[in-house]
């Protein structure tokens, strides 16, 4: 019996590393999952640089910021941060040696996070990532606006420290997708304006602005609302799930920004995290927009000037490059090439993402390994600054969208900033 005794507890020795050793991979595993949820790499790796050792360039009114090294490397990046340390990085905006983080780190979307997931993002971050030696690269901010003291004040104002609590009368799916959209996905960082301060205008759906659309390093990010034209009032919660997954639905595709946000976080998530946070988009109520009629679709007027395209400058330009692929009815063939008729981002009063796709083109899209078939082409060498204009007031004057025409003087501003 005392023989059978020792055998067991020698066993039970024996296993419980190995069973502590399989928990420990299992948090690094989730800590992995919430940073593809955050988005992580794609703010913090530069273009052909290692992943998440910083350098990617942002622009801001003053100059631009670089992102910093997140890698545990003890001296480049954040290999000597306790849990505490981090913590008080993701939530707070300060670093370990106590310098302030300037606000295009979204920490405070991030202050939303709860103690279980910064846990498991600390283990993935120290665990679970390459550590890269690389030194990081200081502003382009002139002096004294590169002076960090002046944050402090800006956390007082703006920053709201409390982790996300579950709205009362809500189900489980809503308030899982207001915890995924307001903290790790920080999506009003992009989809919310901001104001003077160069704060979000709101963090929540308690603010009239949130996720209202928002003009950001020259692409206008949309509006996130149940808004009808420019917003996400046509668009089902399955229309939503879509094209988080991949990135293209019915109404429009993803470009700019949101390119790399599909490629490396929300395709990766859970069907059921997608499910919540398309569940809680969808309740947000109209807000933002032009304050226009619903839009209608109209083919009539658009279909006689490409009919005879040598009358009109932009139906030219249209029947040359882009008809082939948006069709003379303005619909594409979605999901794999973007409608013009209705989509959002054609009727938006802001026309800097229509003239920006149009000169940059499309970063791929790359779902499950595969890259997308047909993206949009550059046009930045080929067109004039006034066929880009005629072009792009053509398509958000034609098929019933009913947008405000573009001068070449607004094409040439983000030509002189954004062409690659």
């Amino acid at each position: 019996m005392n023989t059978t005794w020792k055998a067991w507890a020698l066993c039970a020795a024996l296993a419980l590393p190995l069973y502590a050793h399989a928990a420990d991979d299992a948090l690094v595993k989730r800590g992995e999952y919430l940073a593809k949820a955050g988005d992580c790499i794609a703010c913090h790796t530069a273009p052909h640089g290692k992943p998440f050792a910083g350098g990617l360039p942002m622009t801001t009114p003053m100059g631009a910021i670089y992102s910093t090294n997140i890698t545990p490397d003890a001296q480049t990046g954040i290999g000597e941060y306790s849990e505490d340390d981090f913590k008080r990085a993701m939530r707070e905006g300060v670093a370990k040696d106590g310098h302030n983080l300037y606000p295009a780190m979204p920490y405070p979307s991030y202050a939303k996070v709860n103690d279980d997931d910064m846990h498991a993002l600390y283990a993935y971050f120290m665990n679970g990532v390459t550590p890269v030696k690389q030194a990081n690269r200081e502003s382009d901010i002139k002096w004294p606006l590169n002076m960090r003291w002046p944050v402090k004040f800006w956390n007082m104002v703006f920053l709201d420290k409390g982790v996300y609590r579950d709205k009362p009368g809500k189900d489980v799916a809503w308030n899982r997708g207001a915890y995924l959209i307001q903290g790790l996905g920080h999506c009003g960082s992009c989809h919310t304006p901001r104001g003077v301060a160069f704060q979000e205008k709101a963090l929540d759906e308690s603010g009239s602005a949130f996720l209202t659309g928002g003009l950001l390093d020259n692409w206008f990010a949309s509006n996130l609302t149940g808004e009808h034209n420019v917003g996400l009032g046509r668009w089902s919660e399955a229309d939503v799930a879509q094209f988080l997954k991949t990135g293209a639905n019915q109404h429009a595709s993803a470009f700019g920004a949101m390119a790399s946000v599909i490629n490396n976080s929300t395709q990766a998530m859970t069907d059921a995290d997608v499910a919540a946070m398309s569940r809680y988009l969808k309740s947000l109520p109209s807000a933002g927009g032009s304050g226009g009629a619903a839009y209608a679709y109209d083919a009539k007027a658009t279909k006689v000037s490409l009919t005879r395209p040598a009358n009109d400058a932009g139906a030219r330009v249209y029947t040359a490059y882009c008809m082939h692929c948006h069709g003379v009815d303005g619909r594409g063939f979605a999901p794999m090439l973007a409608p013009l008729a209705g989509n959002p981002n054609v009727l938006e009063k802001d026309p800097s993402s229509l003239i920006n796709v149009t000169l940059n083109g499309t970063e791929d899209l790359v779902i499950g390994g595969i890259p997308a078939a047909y993206p949009m082409p550059k046009y930045a060498s080929v067109l004039s600054d006034q066929q880009v204009a005629d072009v792009v007031s053509f398509i958000r004057s034609g098929w019933g969208n009913g947008a405000p025409a573009v001068g070449a003087g607004e094409v040439g501003k983000i030509r002189k900033v954004a062409v690659k």
